[in-house]
């Protein structure tokens, strides 16, 4: 019999795990921070600075004393971290390295392919002259390498400078040492990945298992399906594979979503007891990036908390439900809505544009109140002296 596990308990389960239980206004200091993505697996990183760029806001969102300069110092200075891809680009555990390792090495076999079709032979000799410049050179930024710096034509004459290192970066040669304005300073892996991870090997059997039972003790409860896509490691077959090969460790669980079908997952079974008591979360509203780990997969958002989140920044103004760049809006182990908003550094102002809530929810004095002092705290981190609200913002 598969264990019941009721919606609201599966959406404190779940907040806990992604670490929006904990208190937000405990300090947490550099090795604090470490913890929290170590806990997370990863933060996904962007460039979007809206309010603020992502991999800060997921951070100040389940801790009000995070400080950007810790994490700046955790990437660059202690190499404690590292920058490589997940489902997309993502801050990472240094330890984590060695895993990724196994990622590396499909990539290239399926990149390399893919541009064997598109352009034939002759393209790996660019790739080794662009590493053996940054071996003998130092570290270098896209715009520092130039196509005129290989007169024996190839590579460079087929496409940007950047592909070639965004290649040697996603096989695992070249790592991302610093970032200027934002923009990524290359330098050879084995100079930025602390030796200790840089020189260590894990088999496949070890790495699968990896991959997957972390994964699962991240989310909590995972169908196959969710346990693959959560650090895009695996393929789903490899992980139906481990489900199978595991079942003595895993628990049934019957998931109530919030239409109140049920929906069958698995749960670590030593984790079960502490995992089926969860925290009560903090009952203060909470602004999170569109990129948070807590609504990266939309359908499990959907089907636990009843949200359906898009991001529309792709979609052309007149045809925007919502805005550019809308924030959902948590409260306790509630949704409860979205904001618009932008931070205007030139004149100091957080700019509140609209608010709409969920079905259901009231905005009574006490729900404002919170929201207004989660706004004071944004405007504080983003760096604005006070928040505006324009005509109309609350609908």
């Amino acid at each position: 019999m598969a264990i019941p596990i009721s919606n609201r308990q599966a959406r404190r389960i779940f907040l806990e795990r992604q670490g929006l239980s904990r208190p937000p206004n405990r300090m947490l200091g550099k090795d604090g921070l470490y913890e929290l993505i170590h806990d997370l697996g990863f933060v996904q990183v962007d460039s979007i600075a809206t309010v603020e760029r992502a991999h800060h806001q997921i951070l100040f969102s389940r801790n009000q004393t995070y400080r950007p300069e810790h994490l700046t110092a955790l990437l660059e200075k202690d190499r404690a971290l590292f920058e490589h891809w997940t489902h997309d680009a993502s801050i990472i555990p240094s330890a984590f390295f060695p895993y990724w390792k196994h990622r590396f090495a499909r990539r290239e076999g399926h990149i390399r392919e893919n541009w064997r079709k598109w352009q034939g032979e002759g393209f790996d000799q660019a790739f080794e002259e662009t590493y053996e410049r940054i071996r003998e050179t130092g570290p270098v930024m896209a715009r520092d390498v130039k196509a005129e710096d290989h007169k024996s034509g190839g590579w460079w004459n087929w496409h940007p400078s950047k592909t070639a290192l965004e290649f040697l970066w996603h096989t695992g040669k070249l790592a991302i040492s610093a970032r200027e304005n934002f923009q990524k300073v290359y330098d050879l892996a084995e100079r930025v990945i602390p030796s200790e991870h840089f020189s260590a090997e894990v088999d496949h059997d070890a790495f699968i298992d990896w991959a997957c039972r972390g994964a699962l003790a991240r989310l909590g409860f995972a169908t196959h399906g969710e346990i693959a896509a959560f650090f895009d490691l695996v393929t789903p077959q490899e992980a139906k594979a481990w489900v199978e090969a595991h079942r003595d460790e895993l628990t049934e669980v019957s998931l109530e979503t919030v239409d109140g079908k049920p929906r069958a997952s698995f749960a670590l079974a030593e984790s079960l007891p502490a995992l089926l008591d969860p925290p009560e979360p903090p009952a203060r509203i909470r602004t999170l990036s569109p990129f948070d780990p807590l609504i990266r997969d939309r359908n499990r958002t959907e089907r636990l908390f009843g949200f359906f989140y898009r991001i529309e920044i792709f979609v052309p103004e007149p045809k925007r439900e919502y805005g550019y760049y809308v924030f959902p809006l948590l409260e306790a182990d509630r949704l409860v809505g979205r904001i618009d908003m932008k931070a205007d550094r030139k004149t100091g102002v957080l700019a509140v544009k609209r608010l709409w809530w969920e079905p259901g929810v009231k905005p009574s004095a006490g729900r404002l109140e919170r929201l207004e002092a989660e706004l004071s705290r944004i405007a504080k981190f983003a760096g604005v002296e006070k928040v505006e609200y324009g005509e109309g913002w609350l609908g």
